[in-house]
């Protein structure tokens, strides 16, 4: 290998051993997220630089305890290392372990090594052996291991340049089996048994037989280890100072696990709306004053106004709530990092098989206040299908990020801005109540599905634990860095196209629009006008005449009954594609019929009002509009994974068009009611 050419290193191990820090470590911000083709499990690579000037690409496997899969996201892993065809097959693998579990982690490597991957064994987290009372013969090991060792602690930045020493020299690398007698026969086994547990096949027979046959080869290989690590691997009880036994007795105590979790709750939802305040109002202003100077600069015509009234604020409309996005994902990732979030899906097990939902269906809906993609993807660790079907079904009723800008900009126009109890913000304690609502209706749907969907089996729950350990700063900041900027870019993409269209629809129309000037002059002629006022009546007139009014006015008496007029009817049909295209398509529209007013999107939405001069955004059309959110399914892509995590259009199409009338009705009745 030349230096021109590229050198492919996979990084894999258990999930809870460090994998993603070390990936951190290694790649920094020269990462790229993407998803495996044809599939939608979450591929992440990036480059690695060394001494040598070396390309290297470091491909970050997903997490499985061994190429045995269990679930569909280990068998990518499986695959992966089994296809030398792939253009991204590895020349080295990077095993990462950790040394409170190296038993159990040596058996994905014993399982790599005799694939004839040049390996490397990693054991991070070494910073915590003396804690544990943890001895580790490094030099025995390697011998009996056949392979070079690697004690990092990317806490403490130890190992790294060792490892990207051992990479460099990869080509010292051995190749030999360390358990299995020969190669090719244990690849052509795999290869042969590895997707039997998968898939439901009709010969039951063969596949207890397989599944007989890996168990016994899984005791053999621990058996191997068992050997290897005796006299080379020793764990003092006596020295091991126990924290976690400690911390969990509080944190998954039947009572007080609760009160710490909402109390956590609480603390985001205000960070969401107090701390975040001023950065929003800041981009808002921006925005705001960026589209007035652009118009100023520009010269008038088309490409101004496309710029000005279009674009501007369109993004603008999205921009505005990075701070409220990078909040809610920091503290995800905070909670992830240090161990807590597995505490809460085990708080929490007891109560989902109350709903007839396994204690694996809380991953996906936790992960769904993120986004409803991946949550519905993580629903592949669920092996029962019926379990599996109601918890993606009910997934997206999880309060998503994609939610957020809509329930924020709502309910800062309705809720007043209020201290409770002397330290609660009262639009804190609002946004709460949307994510308990979101969660209530997913537990009540869970139980009507379970006995509509008659089972086959029974599954049952099983978590590990992962110690707890102080949120590392770089990995946390990668984190809300990457899920945000995917947020904005995929948010942005969307909506820069939405506003485009929307400004060119909004800008263009009939007869009536053309001739918006002399008709509206014509008609007022008897009123003592100034410009300004008479200015704001054509161009009010020309908006409702446009293609987009049109097109508003034909579908306003299906949302009038809910309080809504035919912008808002717009912006629903529009955010079919993305639930945060809502906020920018009323940017978008307002910002064309009031191009002279430099107020910002949230004070354009405040003195919006009906042809009859009442107030569009009252209190009854906005929890109208948090009621139809909350619950209509208004996401393209997550109708599409749906289709493909289920195989069928039937699921996606009934739980897309099953929310759309359940969703349609709550908002009717919340506004007839309130109104």
């Amino acid at each position: 290998m030349t230096k021109n050419d590229t050198l492919k290193i996979a990084l894999v191990g258990n999930p809870n051993t460090g994998k993603t820090s070390l990936f951190n470590s290694l790649t920094g911000l020269r990462q790229q997220v993407g998803n495996y083709p044809g599939i939608t499990v979450e591929k992440k690579q990036g480059s690695l630089h060394l001494e040598n000037h070396q390309k290297v690409t470091v491909i970050d496997l997903p997490g499985t305890y061994s190429l045995n899969p269990s679930s569909i996201d280990e068998s990518v892993t499986t695959e992966f290392l089994l296809n030398n065809e792939d253009k991204n097959f590895p020349q080295v693998a990077v095993v990462v372990a950790e040394a409170e579990n190296l038993k159990r982690n040596l058996l994905l490597f014993t399982q790599i090594k005799d694939l004839g991957i040049p390996t490397i064994l990693v054991i991070n987290m070494a910073d915590r052996m003396q804690l544990k009372g943890i001895s580790i013969n490094k030099e025995n090991l390697e011998k009996q291991l056949d392979t070079t060792i690697i004690l990092t602690s990317t806490r403490n930045n130890t190992g790294i340049s060792e490892l990207k020493n051992a990479i460099q020299n990869f080509e010292k690398l051995s190749e030999k089996p360390v358990f299995s007698s020969d190669i090719s026969t244990y690849k052509n086994w795999l290869t042969s048994t590895y997707k039997i547990g998968l898939i439901d096949i009709e010969d039951k027979q063969k596949q207890i037989e397989v599944k007989k046959e890996q168990h016994q080869e899984t005791i053999k290989r621990y058996q191997f280890i068992n050997s290897v690590l005796k006299g080379n691997f020793e764990k003092d009880k006596t020295k091991a100072i126990d924290f976690d036994s400690r911390l969990d007795k509080i944190l998954t105590h039947k009572f007080f696990g609760f009160v710490i979790f909402i109390v956590l709750l609480m603390l985001m939802f205000q960070a969401i709306f107090a701390w975040s305040g001023p950065f929003m109002d800041f981009i808002d202003e921006s925005f705001a004053s960026l589209s007035e100077t652009i118009a100023s600069i520009l010269p008038e015509g088309k490409i101004n106004e496309l710029i000005s009234q279009g674009i501007i604020p369109g993004i603008g409309g999205i921009v505005i709530f990075v701070p409220q996005i990078a909040m809610l994902f920091l503290f995800i990732a905070v909670l992830e990092e240090s161990g807590y979030m597995s505490r809460v899906v085990f708080l929490m097990d007891k109560i989902m098989r109350k709903f007839g939902l396994n204690g694996k269906s809380i991953v996906p809906l936790i992960s769904g206040n993120a986004c409803a993609i991946p949550a519905v993807m993580a629903t592949r660790n669920i092996e029962d299908w019926k379990e599996r079907l109601i918890t993606i079904l009910v997934t997206p009723f999880s309060v998503c990020s994609a939610r957020l800008p809509v329930y924020t900009i709502l309910i800062s126009l309705i809720v007043p801005e209020q201290k409770i109890f002397g330290f609660i913000n009262s639009q804190a304690l609002a946004l709460l109540g949307m994510y308990v609502f979101g969660i209530v209706l997913a537990l009540i749907s869970s139980i009507i599905l379970t006995k509509i969907i008659k089972a086959t089996s029974k599954s049952y729950f099983v978590i590990e634990m992962p110690s707890y350990k102080m949120p590392l700063l770089r990995n946390v900041f990668y984190t809300v860095f990457e899920k945000t900027k995917s947020f904005v870019i995929d948010a942005g993409k969307i909506i820069l196209a939405v506003s485009v269209v929307l400004w060119f629809l909004a800008s263009h129309g009939g007869e009536n629009f053309d001739n918006a000037e002399k008709i509206v002059s014509n008609q007022l002629e008897n009123q003592k006008l100034n410009e300004a006022e008479l200015n704001a009546k054509i161009a009010s007139f020309q908006i409702e005449n446009s293609y987009i009014g049109t097109m508003g006015k034909a579908i306003e008496p299906v949302i009038q009954p809910l309080g809504y007029d035919w912008k808002i009817g717009i912006a629903i049909i529009t955010s079919f594609a993305a639930r945060e295209v809502f906020v920018g398509t009323l940017a978008t529209i307002y910002s064309v019929e009031n191009a002279e007013d430099e107020g910002t999107i949230k004070s354009r939405m405040q003195t919006a009002t009906f042809s009859n001069g009442e107030k569009v955004f009252t209190t009854a059309t906005g929890i109208s509009l948090l009621f139809f959110y909350a619950i209509a399914m208004q996401c393209g892509a997550t109708v599409a994974i749906v289709k493909r995590e289920t195989n069928s259009w039937k699921w996606a199409l009934l739980q897309l068009f099953g929310l759309g009338i359940m969703a349609y009705l709550a908002a009717l009745i919340a506004y007839q009611v309130l109104h």
